[in-house]
């Protein structure tokens, strides 16, 4: 029996920053999941759809309303969602309303780009939660996995806790 492919939709945030030296700045540039999952070589079978590239702060209700629908629509009951770490949870809130598809957020407090990048392990451990879990809304981040609805980002600590 073939594995069902996963779908996993990129909105931006830190995860797929760039800095750029002319702007001495960040800038959400084309996604590196893609290339992140070959380069892991994923075998199991995956869909990217670049959704949107925002920083999580910038998200409005219609781009909440946006990715809710583009997973409602798409025919992969199970979906991974990169998205900046600071409204990750407003997000998984929405995206508790649809049933019958395990969703898991993921973002990284440094850029893919980055050598000492979080994001390879936090990607390959929602890309592995979102097999595992059983419906509904998670979030995945520095070796955990959280109900989407029970946790919230602690700035202070730079980690993400239960509530």
């Amino acid at each position: 029996m073939p594995l069902a492919p996963i779908l996993v939709v990129t909105t931006g945030g830190t995860i797929d920053k760039q800095y750029f030296d002319a702007l001495s700045e960040y800038q959400i540039a084309e996604s590196v999941i893609e290339k992140l999952l070959r380069v892991s070589r994923v075998a199991h079978p995956f869909r990217v759809v670049e959704l949107m590239r925002k920083d999580s702060l910038e998200l409005t209700g219609e781009d909440r309303a946006l990715i809710k629908a583009a997973i409602a629509a798409a025919p992969e009951t199970r979906v991974v969602v990169t998205h900046g770490t600071d409204t990750m949870t407003e997000t998984a809130k929405v995206l508790a309303a649809i049933p019958g598809k395990t969703i898991v957020l993921v973002g990284a407090l440094a850029p893919a780009r980055f050598a000492e990048s979080d994001a390879p392990f936090n990607l390959g451990m929602a890309f592995a939660c979102c097999q595992a879990a059983s419906p509904g809304v998670w979030i995945t981040m520095n070796g955990s996995v959280f109900d989407g609805l029970k946790v919230r980002k602690d700035r202070e600590a730079g980690k993400f806790a239960e509530i």
